[in-house]
This record gives C-alpha cells, sequence and structure tokens, in this order.
C-alpha cells in the first residue's frame, strides 16, 4: 500500500517526466492563448457584468455537484469499479462546473449541465471532477453523472412602463415628436470568458499499470446565453514491462437550450505518441419529465430529468487497449428523480458496440438518503458482454459481472474555506459466478481559494475489479483532483 501510495508522487520510468514535458510543451501555446482571452476579456467582463447579474439569479448553475469525477469514482468504484464524466456545465450543470454527480475511480462522464448554480441538492454539491478520456467504461471507469433538472426558467426582464408627462402646457404630440434619448448602457460583447477548470486524476493497481490525465477546459458565455468549451490536455498510460502512451486530445463544444430542453455536442481528435490519430464526438440531450420545485431558500424539493447520450471515441482502458486501436459507441438514457429534499434516485443505462464487433450492455442505479451531514445510499451495477475478449484486445468484457454494497458518509465544513467528504462503500461483487467482496474508501476536500478560485483533491482505494486476476487479489488507488477558476 505504501508502495502503490507513493506511486502519486513519483513515478518509476524517467520516460513518463520526458513525454510529461513534451505534452507540457505541445499545450503551452493553447494555455498563452488562454490568459491571453482572459486579459483581453477583462474589460469585457466589466461591461457584461450587469447582464450577467440578472442572468446568474435565474441560471442556478453547476453547484449541483455531478455525483465527473471523485464521488461517483467511490461509489461506481464499489458498484463495479465503476469509474474525472464532466458536465457540459459541470457538468457543465451537472456537468461541467459542479455538476451532482457520484463518481467512482473513473472518468467523470461527459460533462451534463444543470443550471442549479445556487441550488441545495439532497447531497451538499460536491465537487465535480471533469470529464476525463470519453468512453472509460470498464467499472472503474464508468461514471455516469447524476444530473438534475434543466434550470429554471428566466425571470422577464423588468421593463419600465412608458412614462407620462405631467408638464402642464405641452400637448402630448410634443411630447411624443421629442428625440429619442441615445443609450449610455455599454454593449453587450459577443462572447465573455465564464471559467477555467482543469481536471487531474491519476491510478494505478498492484498489477503495474498506471494512468495519468491533465485536462484543463475554458469555458465561454455568448451574448445569447449558449455556451462554448474547448478542452486538451496531457494523458498517460503506463503498464510494468511495456512502451508507454501519451495522448494530446482536442475538442470542441457547445451547449443550448431549446425551451427547457438542453442540448449539448462536441467534437474532436486524440493525438497518440505512436499510435494514429482518432476521433471523438459527444451529444447529450437533457429535458425535465416534471418541473422543478425549489424551495425559498434555494433547495431543491422535487424534480425529475431525463437524458440521452451518444459517446464515440478511442477506449482509454489501457496501453493493450490503445495499441490494438479499439473505439466503441456507446448511448443510452439517464434518469435523475429528486424524490424529496433529502432522498433521490439515479439510474443509467448504457449499450456498447465495439470496432472489434464485441458489444456490453452496462446499468448503475442509486438511491441515496440524506440525514444532516451524514448519508446513507445504495448502489448496483451489472455489466456484461458478448464475448470476453481481454486476453487478445486488452480490455474487460466480462460475460457476467455485478457489483452491489451499502455507502455510509459524512460531508461537512471543517473551516469556512475547507469542506470535506469521507465515504465508506461495503458490498459485493460477482465475476463469473464466483463471489468476493468488494470495498472501496474514499476522501474528498473542498478548499475555497477565493470568491472565484476552489480547488478539489481526492484519494480513493478500491479492491473492486476492472480486469482479470485469477486467483489474486486486485486493488487500486487514485487520486483525483480539480481547479476551478470563475470569471
Amino acid at each position: 500500500m505504501a508502495d502503490s501510495f507513493r506511486g502519486y508522487f513519483f513515478v518509476s520510468r524517467s520516460s513518463f517526466y520526458t513525454e510529461f514535458i513534451l505534452g507540457c510543451l505541445q499545450i503551452k501555446l493553447g494555455l498563452i492563448c488562454s490568459v491571453g482571452i482572459w486579459i483581453l476579456s477583462e474589460a469585457k467582463l466589466q461591461a457584461a457584468q450587469a447582464h450577467q447579474n440578472w442572468k446568474l439569479s435565474s441560471e442556478l448553475t453547476e453547484r449541483v455537484t455531478t455525483m465527473k469525477s471523485a464521488e461517483f469514482r467511490v461509489l461506481l468504484a464499489v458498484a463495479g469499479r465503476l469509474a474525472r464524466a464532466e458536465s457540459v456545465e459541470q457538468y457543465s450543470k451537472l456537468t461541467t462546473h459542479r455538476e451532482v454527480r457520484v463518481s467512482t475511480r473513473a472518468s467523470d462522464f461527459t460533462k451534463g449541465e444543470l443550471n442549479f448554480d445556487d441550488l441545495e441538492l439532497s447531497r451538499p454539491l460536491p465537487y465535480r471532477l471533469g470529464p476525463i478520456p470519453i468512453l472509460m467504461a470498464a467499472p472503474e471507469n464508468f461514471n455516469p453523472d447524476l444530473r438534475l433538472p434543466p434550470a429554471l426558467p428566466e425571470p422577464p426582464q423588468n421593463s419600465s412602463p412608458p412614462k407620462t408627462s405631467t408638464e402642464s402646457g405641452k400637448p402630448d404630440a410634443v411630447l411624443e415628436s421629442s428625440p429619442p434619448k441615445t443609450s449610455t448602457e455599454p454593449r453587450t460583447p459577443d462572447a465573455v470568458l465564464e471559467s477555467i477548470d482543469t481536471d487531474y486524476h491519476y491510478e494505478s493497481d498492484n498489477f503495474g499499470q498506471t494512468n495519468f490525465f491533465l485536462e484543463p477546459t475554458i469555458k465561454f458565455r455568448l451574448s445569447n446565453g449558449n455556451k462554448i468549451f474547448f478542452r486538451t490536455g496531457f494523458n498517460y498510460f503506463g503498464q510494468r514491462g511495456v512502451e508507454s502512451i501519451t495522448n494530446f486530445p482536442l475538442q470542441i463544444g457547445w451547449q443550448g437550450k431549446i425551451g427547457q430542453v438542453t442540448l449539448q455536442t462536441a467534437a474532436g481528435v486524440d493525438m497518440f505518441n505512436r499510435l494514429p490519430t482518432a476521433i471523438n464526438l459527444n451529444a447529450k440531450v437533457e429535458a425535465p419529465i416534471s418541473p422543478p420545485q425549489v424551495s425559498t431558500s434555494g433547495q431543491l424539493l422535487s424534480a425529475v430529468v431525463l437524458s440521452g447520450n451518444l459517446e464515440q471515441g478511442p477506449y482509454k482502458s489501457n496501453i493493450r487497449t490503445l495499441e490494438n486501436q479499439i473505439t466503441a459507441w456507446r448511448f443510452g438514457p439517464d434518469l435523475f428523480w429528486q424524490i424529496d429534499r433529502n432522498t433521490s434516485l439515479f439510474s443509467s443505462l448504457r449499450l456498447g458496440n465495439y470496432n472489434d464487433g464485441n458489444s456490453d450492455v452496462q446499468s448503475f442505479s442509486r438511491l441515496e438518503r440524506k440525514f444532516g451531514q451524514f448519508s446513507l445510499a445504495a448502489n448496483l451495477f451489472t455489466w456484461s458482454f458478448d464475448r470476453d475478449l481481454e486476453r487478445t484486445t486488452g480490455y474487460f468484457s466480462p460475460p457476467d459481472f455485478l457489483v452491489y454494497n451499502g455507502e455510509v458518509a459524512w460531508e461537512g465544513d471543517i473551516a469556512n474555506f475547507l469542506r470535506c467528504r469521507l465515504a465508506a462503500n461495503l458490498g459485493r461483487q460477482r465475476l463469473k459466478g464466483e463471489f468476493d467482496n468488494a470495498n472501496t474508501y474514499q476522501t474528498r476536500c473542498t478548499v475555497k481559494l477565493s470568491p472565484n478560485i476552489e480547488a478539489d483533491l481526492g484519494y480513493s482505494f478500491s479492491n473492486v475489479r476492472n480486469q482479470e486476476t485469477g486467483g489474486s487479489s486486485y486493488g487500486s488507488d487514485s487520486l483525483t483532483g480539480q481547479l476551478r477558476v470563475k470569471f
């Protein structure tokens, strides 16, 4: 365990540092551009401040934590090593900034958006971990974002009634012919830099596999309320006795609304140091089934939200899977139901088709009840493949995999600037008819560095499998984090 933990701070292979430096140089230009955009948009931000103030009150966004990237990691990790999901607004509102996500140790489902920035869900909006590589579908990677209903309708702008003249002796015709007053209000900029979120994820297991992800996402809000985002980064895949692979993702996305329906789409490319470039894309449609009910204090009382998801891209599970150029289409619905202010249900179904002719069905359900700072939850995860191709293609493809567990968690403020969460999942896992214990332990803290800057750091340990190990026990550690800067 000590050796595993040290792996978070020291990578035994010097090649990792060389590739990491090269990766940083490749994304250096993107970061310089980001800083330039930040500086140039400073003046525009002041001009748009009035426009944003009323909008923020109606879009209680992204504080509804995506159960993408550490909480779901715990429960899915426990629920089948279910796996960094980001919302687009955090989760994208449950999706990209802070989505309601319960993350287990894997990627945070592609972010979804739940515009409830100041809404308080049944679980105190923890942080959301952005979507790490698309299609990390292994248990350790599967993490559908727990999404909330779309944002509440924006309040109509106050329109002042026409003024009636009180002056005597002036006919109405004269008043109407007066020249219109020239507006002195500043023009709303076409696009405003809204946030920069940087996701970090490092995981290793007792079989010599190491994966590292570092992905910043830059988001802009357009004058019409829609959003666009750019994502890049550096990813590293290592395995004992095998040449490592580095990955440089690049993706651009858009998010908007049509009535009460939220649409999100993104497309990009994945570049590798020794493999061909691959294309990735994803789309999400989210609609409320019943109008959300919110208390006067801003707490979500009830809501039912249904979403449809579609993803395509390289299957970033391990080196062998990448070397075999495995890609997959994955699609399916998510259902979020806020039963009452303290009880919620999340359920997700995914169907997958792989380019090697394989297919899979994956489901996850979570029922949670909160008691003050404490919470209890039950999780169920199932996964079945048409064929077991792990020996030939490298990815975990169990014909019959089941994980169920119970979770006990505590979350609260330790100081004005520090909020932490501790959770333990205890349960069982069944693989090919054989049962074993399935346990996950997690801690996560959020530090508020300033009114506009927050940082998350979490650690978890799980023995939920993500590969065949024969009679050997399996164990994995993960270190996750996120730095969020809002403008």
